[in-house]
């Protein structure tokens, strides 16, 4: 059975009876679609017995919850937290930490990488869980009885979930690896920032030349500040194809850029003069320094090489490749970044001696 809580008050006195809890399974719905950052919309709360659908849209609200999710003594229970932590951080300036992230818990055990909530409470308890509200308004109130259903259904099994991936971390010894990847997404989530290098993640960019990628370095890191403090989405500020074609070929003058963003549909209206002034500017010394993607900086035959001994040891450690080492990493390692804060701790420990013999410099 499912409690609506809309006073602060009353869910510090619901929490109260919760203490001494070790476990409290954590969920939060939230509506992205129009804005840069996640507007907390719902949070669950659950111990064994008793739920709670808390409404944070209520003033003083983020206070009351703040305690839980602070407290050390108690174990948070989420299932593919990441962008949940990033709703919590802006909605209740707290992140939920001891943090026990079911996905990450079920591929650390072999049971596949990204499982979803559905499927990984139907492997473990057997429970076909509805998905009709998955892309419902959740800032609408009242919620329907199908909404307020589906929201208590992500947190009804979660400790039912836990006990089974905490039972088989334990036999593998990998509570360790689990705690590391959970600390790390919540670095991640406590000190969300402006990116340093956005143009290394546009695949695109790997066609212009080196002033090129500094020009979208610049017209990116632009976009991401815009995007903050307008609080929309990065796209509508400028979208990939246009911020790439600006870098490629930047116009001669203000006129004929105005023509090139009126020519694209998803270009900026506003503040373009600033827009302009970005990609105008001469390059600097410090421009010249940052890293650039090269694609021909290293033989796509000791990429190749390199993810099939990434398959190799992650098929030996009963692992997901894809949990283990993503390309872009592999990347950045032949190209002499260094190892990515992606691949510290446990991961680099398993890949180390697999990887270092193609590793320039080794």
């Amino acid at each position: 059975m499912s409690l609506w809580i809309d006073t602060p008050q009353a869910l510090s006195e619901r929490l109260a009876r919760w203490a001494g809890e070790p476990l409290v399974a954590l969920d939060t719905e939230f509506i992205r679609e129009r804005t840069y950052y996640p507007q907390l919309a719902l949070v669950q709360l659950a111990v064994p017995g008793d739920i709670l659908l808390v409404d944070p849209l209520v003033p003083g609200m983020d206070d009351a919850l703040r305690p839980l999710l602070v407290d050390t003594a108690v174990t948070k229970l989420m299932h593919s937290a990441s962008e949940d932590l990033q709703a919590l951080m802006r909605g209740c300036a707290a992140l939920p930490a001891p943090l026990f992230d079911t996905q990450v818990a079920a591929a650390l055990i072999g049971l596949g990488a990204g499982l979803g909530y559905q499927k990984l409470v139907e492997q473990v308890t057997g429970v076909v869980l509805a998905k009709g509200e998955t892309r419902s308004d959740w800032l609408r109130r009242p919620l329907s009885d199908s909404q307020l259903q589906y929201a208590a259904d992500d947190v009804l099994h979660l400790h039912a979930v836990h006990a089974l991936l905490d039972q088989k971390l334990g036999e593998l010894g990998r509570h360790d690896w689990l705690n590391a990847d959970a600390e790390r997404s919540l670095r991640g989530a406590a000190q969300e920032g402006e990116e340093p290098w956005p143009h290394l993640s546009v695949r695109s960019a790997q066609g212009l030349d080196a002033e090129g990628q500094v020009r979208l370095c610049r017209v990116l890191r632009w976009r991401d500040i815009e995007a903050r403090r307008s609080d929309k989405p990065k796209s509508w500020i400028i979208d990939n194809e246009l911020a790439v074609a600006l870098a490629r070929r930047p116009p001669r003058d203000f006129a004929e850029f105005n023509a090139v963003l009126d020519r694209h549909p998803k270009s900026p209206r506003k503040s373009r003069a600033e827009l302009w002034a970005v990609l105008e500017a001469p390059l600097s010394d410090a421009d010249r320094q940052i890293p650039l993607q090269r694609p021909d900086a290293y033989d796509k035959q000791t990429l190749k090489a390199m993810q099939e001994a990434v398959v190799t040891v992650a098929q030996a450690n009963g692992l997901p490749e894809g949990l283990l080492c993503a390309r872009r990493h592999l990347e950045a390692l032949l190209e002499g970044r260094g190892w990515p804060d992606a691949l510290a701790g446990w991961r680099r420990e398993l890949l180390e001696p697999a990887l270092a013999p193609f590793l320039p410099n080794r």
